[in-house]
């Protein structure tokens, strides 16, 4: 191999290192999440002995939504890094969490569209106990979407079952 095309090589593999600041912002998105939770907890808890039932599980739901969201931004973080920069090193005292040593490429597609989905899913159950501020068209839309998405993730996890075998 010529010297000219080392060089090459080396600056297209060490190129993988521009998607840092991504992540770095990522982060950012993370802590934007956290302070919007905790805002949207603060507010609403003067409030909750006024609350209706159906508030109160809108509410819940927008949080879980928030918390999934945050979920869905740390294993795009995480497993993204490993996957395509380099292995993280842990020291015994913070152990790696127990999915970082299991989960490959093919995995990640498969947990973020699983991930996405159960978001809009959430979305559609609070779109239903909201439906006062719904119309029949969103609603159809979300169920569409919902629906969508889970037809992907079986047809995802099957292929990458089918493509296992061989």
């Amino acid at each position: 191999m010529t010297p000219i095309i080392r060089i090459l090589e080396a600056i297209i593999f060490g190129g993988r290192w521009l998607i840092v600041p991504i992540y770095l912002c990522m982060l950012f998105l993370l802590a934007v999440l956290v302070a919007y939770f905790i805002g949207e907890v603060i507010h609403t808890a003067p409030m909750v002995g006024s609350i209706s039932e159906t508030g109160l599980l809108v509410f819940t739901l927008s949080l879980i939504d928030i918390s999934l969201t945050a979920n869905l931004v740390v294993l795009v973080i995480l497993s993204g890094y490993e996957n395509f920069l380099r292995k993280v090193e842990f020291n015994e005292s913070d152990p790696r969490p127990e999915w970082m040593s299991r989960i490959d490429f093919a995995g990640l597609k498969l947990k973020l569209l699983s991930s996405i989905t159960v978001i809009a899913a959430v979305q559609l159950l609070r779109g239903f106990l909201d439906i006062g501020n719904e119309t029949d068209r969103d609603l159809f839309w979300q169920l569409v979407i919902v629906l969508s998405f889970g037809v992907l993730c079986l047809l995802l996890a099957l292929t990458d079952r089918v493509e296992g075998k061989h």
